[in-house]
């Protein structure tokens, strides 16, 4: 057994390498399953936690150390920002998993400065809102791929609050400096987030801190990622915050102070988890993955369940949760915050899904529809419309990389169907990534099952994974 640890836009083709990573020197040879698997991977911090717990630290009111913190492009690209807004924010200890982090003196945090979001979403969404508390303007920017990210509604609720935005480029976009008000005065915030659940999350982190709390009310259509949203409330009721939703699209945040726990630990990224644990269903043995929580409010908590469905077998330490009665959530946690070791086996074969809304958990479509490729019936995938706003257009990449190496796909005005074909069709190619993490992940599964296949700018899985080739080179043994 191998022990594996860590060391809007409409046109998909604008990826490149992200500013502050070095390219690849040439294409990464994804390598061929040989047999079947037989490893435990240790996955790092989660990457959403991580960021919201390093947000929810600087807004308190005494220093707090948080351990387990992802230490990756994303999360360096927070700390630094946090910094840069005034809070300390320094790995302690001896290990830079645990971090420090100190709240700005008097809650007031640093303006006239300039943000780097890189591709970070969680950065360039949930940062704004903190220049409501500055001493003067606070300017953000971030990497030519993320000028292609919709900003517009997070900032125009911080408009409905009195802070003046410019946008230095184009309007909805980054780059842009946001003026905090002199007073803030507003409680009451109206926007559209269809397309992202980060608009909404950037404002609620912020809520608890204005004068008068804040009423929010979404004015568009289905709201993505609905297990995110909840993932903020519970880490804002964890800091003493609090939040209520009387019905889905409307949050009422009272005023008050917030302060994370000493010693907070972040869970393992369950998304990043799902390209190992889906690594068995396409090579047959098992592979596990320590520490996974037995109640999580991260979307990848589905992943087990849905790789079930696809034909696995899973087991959470002793209990198997593979069965039409049986699923990870129904397995009884030992104690309130309880891990244990999750397993998932499979034999080679794959099941297609038929039609699957994966609009809770939209960030592993990409390891769903790399399994899909090899399934034995077609699966639709709905729900997952807002893919085409995060690091790259998710849904035109997706089919145009499945095409490219022979596969059938077709994208779908809220999401994208895949008919598998003869794998004797399918050809090996050099797979784009788009500057997206998912991405090049999902490469490397195709490349499990598909000799020759090579992969374009591995090094942007560092987004979330320090040593993702490590990883996946060490599972297979």
């Amino acid at each position: 057994m191998s022990m594996i640890s860590d060391g809007n836009p409409s046109d998909p083709h604008v990826g490149e390498p992200p500013r502050g990573q070095d390219g690849d020197a040439g294409p990464w040879q994804a390598p061929v399953a040989t047999g079947p698997l037989h490893a435990t991977v240790e996955v790092p911090g989660s990457k959403s936690l991580s960021n919201r717990y390093l947000v929810l630290a600087a807004l308190g009111s005494r220093a707090v150390t948080v351990r387990g913190v992802l230490r990756s492009r994303d999360t360096d690209l927070m700390m630094e920002a946090l910094r840069t807004l005034g809070a300390a924010c320094a790995p302690c200890d001896g290990d830079p998993t645990t971090v420090r982090v100190t709240p700005p003196d008097q809650g007031v945090f640093t303006g006239r400065v300039h943000i780097d979001c890189g591709l970070a979403g969680t950065v360039m969404r949930f940062l704004p809102g903190l220049a409501l508390f500055a001493d003067g303007p606070v300017s953000f920017d971030g990497d030519a791929q993320a000028y292609r990210r919709p900003m517009r509604p997070v900032l125009d609720g911080l408009e409905q609050l009195g802070a003046r935005v410019d946008y230095l480029g184009e309007q909805g976009f980054l780059p842009f400096t946001i003026t905090p008000p002199s007073s803030i005065t507003g409680d009451t915030v109206a926007i559209d987030s269809s397309g992202s659940s980060q608009f909404v999350s950037g404002l609620l982190l912020i809520a608890s801190r204005l004068p008068h709390g804040l009423s929010l009310r979404h004015t568009g259509g289905a709201l993505p990622s609905m297990p995110h949203i909840r993932m903020t409330m519970h880490d804002i009721a964890l800091c003493g915050g609090s939040v209520r939703m009387p019905q889905e699209g409307e949050w009422i945040v009272g005023h008050g102070a917030l302060q994370l726990p000493q010693g907070i630990t972040v869970e393992p990224d369950l998304s990043n988890a799902a390209p190992f644990l889906g690594s068995a269903l396409l090579a047959g043995g098992g592979v596990s993955v320590p520490h996974w929580p037995y109640r999580t409010t991260q979307p990848g908590g589905m992943v087990p369940d849905i790789l079930g469905s696809m034909g696995a077998r899973v087991w959470l330490d002793d209990h198997e949760c593979t069965g039409d009665d049986s699923s990870t959530a129904t397995v009884s946690a030992p104690t309130p915050h309880a891990s244990g070791v999750l397993r998932v086996s499979g034999t080679g074969s794959i099941h297609g899904l038929g039609t699957y809304d994966l609009s809770a958990a939209g960030e592993v479509a990409p390891t769903i529809a790399a399994l899909a490729v090899f399934g034995d019936t077609p699966t639709t995938l709905v729900g997952i419309g807002h893919l085409r706003g995060h690091e790259t257009n998710r849904l035109a990449a997706l089919v145009d990389e499945i095409r490219r190496i022979g596969g059938s796909a077709e994208e779908l005005e809220d999401g994208l169907s895949i008919t598998p074909v003869d794998h004797a069709l399918m050809r090996p190619a050099t797979m784009r990534t788009y500057a997206d993490h998912r991405m090049a992940t999902f490469a490397a599964m195709i490349g499990l099952r598909l000799a020759g296949t090579t992969v374009e700018n591995i090094a942007t899985t560092r987004k979330t994974l320090p040593d993702f080739p490590g990883m996946w080179a060490a599972m297979l043994g």
